[in-house]
């Protein structure tokens, strides 16, 4: 299978931002409509199904119960609800955009790609390119929200009702699992990072070796011996000089140019299957600037080159 074949685009917002403390991130999915994404995936070739936004709650309606438990109940549905779309978006050969949201909605995400592999007996390649590595549990947190944890949990450590989401409780093989550009950490998370069996990147093998070396190594651990790539990427992980509409920004990050290196090559490894774009916070963007970049950054992961 070559997911990258398909030229349907089957977009999917998740307006969910109660995984932080920060408000905003549920804004994302419409600044980036109102980006004119769809018009830019067009010109690219790509036909756009935009099957709407999932039903997420938002904080005003939501028990004191839930509140307390850190929205766990309300992040674990809409994840729910995601997966089921995204294996269904697979199914039909399309290319599943998922538009955030808080990083906590990939838990969804992944496992709905995962489920799809598996039924052809299929490992998922995994690249996570963000300034946090996202490997905290509910024992290692300082805070207990559920955007610093998504990735420890596809691994299969954290909440149990959020690691049994799919058939299987390990969805994602540690070792096809590249993360990219992580530059800030937990202190126990450091540790977690160090013994999960991935590959990472930080900030400063980029600054040594460069975005290129770099993923090319990250498309060799996700890409080899895989069904197909998933690209989960944190708007945070670029600088906030180029970025600066996120819930959590961090300075010295990945540059513009970088950052569409990064796309281009997962682009050009024709392995790509599926996509999402998450803690783009309107609320702290300067004129519109962060959605525009998303969109462009979108579209360079679609195969839009130069020449």
């Amino acid at each position: 299978m070559t997911p990258t074949r398909s030229k349907i685009v089957e977009v999917i917002g998740v307006p969910l931002d109660l995984g932080a403390n920060v408000r905003g991130a549920n804004m994302g999915p419409s600044a980036l409509r109102m980006a004119r994404l769809h018009e830019k995936l067009g010109v690219l070739g790509y036909q756009v199904d935009d099957a709407g936004d999932l039903n997420v709650p938002v904080r005003e309606t939501i028990s004191e119960k839930d509140v307390q438990e850190k929205y766990l109940t309300a992040i674990g549905k809409a994840c729910k609800t995601l997966a089921t779309k995204v294996e269904t978006a697979l199914g039909k050969n399309r290319i599943p955009l998922i538009l955030g949201g808080d990083h906590s909605i990939a838990i969804g995400t992944i496992t709905g790609v995962a489920e799809h592999f598996h039924k052809s007996g299929q490992q998922t390649g995994l690249i996570w390119i963000d300034a946090h590595a996202d490997m905290n549990t509910p024992t290692t947190s300082p805070t207990g929200n559920l955007h610093g944890m998504p990735l420890a949990t596809i691994l299969g450590h954290g909440h149990e009702s959020l690691v049994t989401l799919g058939s299987e409780r390990i969805r994602i093989n540690p070792a096809n699992v590249a993360l990219v550009g992580i530059r800030t950490l937990d202190a126990l998370e450091k540790d977690m990072c160090k013994k999960g069996g991935i590959r990472y990147f930080t900030m400063r093998e980029i600054d040594e070796r460069g975005m290129a070396a770099v993923m090319k190594d990250a498309i060799a651990v996700a890409g080899t011996g895989t069904g197909g790539i998933h690209l989960s990427f944190d708007i945070d992980a670029i600088d906030p000089l180029y970025a600066p509409g996120v819930s959590t920004p961090v300075t010295g990050g990945i540059s513009y140019r970088e950052a569409h290196l990064a796309l281009e090559m997962i682009a050009d490894s024709g392995k790509l299957c599926s996509m999402e774009f998450v803690e783009l916070n309107p609320m702290n963007d300067l004129t519109h600037k962060t959605a525009e970049l998303t969109v462009e950054l979108i579209q360079s992961a679609l195969g839009k080159s130069i020449i």
